[in-house]
């Protein structure tokens, strides 16, 4: 419920640029990187793969972000437009005053306490996700496949 409500704070802020928190977060990083690929994008931001994929999507389809060539064709790199870079310079303003509001409600002692509490819940977060995950696609796997009960 807290994820939600403060998300929704900073979306309210960010409204009149037209971008969502996850959306801005996403240019932010790229912009702050010159260019990036999914899965920088996915482990540096710690959002799902489906989740950054559809939003990726949308902010290609709405030209703020355009794919760039990559020598290895299986990457997908990205980088800012001009239209994405004047959309990210509008909601920086937008973001620093639903984050001057976070401040003020919290206090900056609690702000302090509360991110390093969260970055250590993210931390085990991402850890479990992983462990969760197994092996990576195209990496061989040590455990054994079952065999189908049914003849194929």
């Amino acid at each position: 419920m807290a994820s939600r409500a403060v998300t929704q704070l900073y979306d309210d802020g960010l409204r009149p640029s037209g971008l969502r928190v996850t959306q801005f977060s996403i240019l932010a990083m790229i912009a702050r990187m010159g260019e990036a690929n999914l899965k920088q994008l996915e482990d540096t931001l710690a959002i799902d793969q489906a989740t950054l994929t559809r939003s990726l999507n949308l902010l290609e389809r709405d030209r703020v972000i355009e794919r760039v060539p990559h020598h290895d064709g299986r990457i997908k790199a990205m980088r800012l437009t001009s239209k994405g870079s004047r959309a990210l310079e509008t909601a920086w303003p937008l973001w620093a005053r639903a984050q001057d509001k976070v401040l003020r409600e919290l206090g900056t002692t609690a702000w302090a306490d509360a991110q390093r509490r969260l970055a250590q819940l993210l931390r085990i977060a991402v850890k479990k996700r992983k462990l969760s995950r197994g092996p990576r696609r195209g990496k061989p796997s040590s455990v054994p496949r079952r065999r189908s009960l049914v003849a194929g």
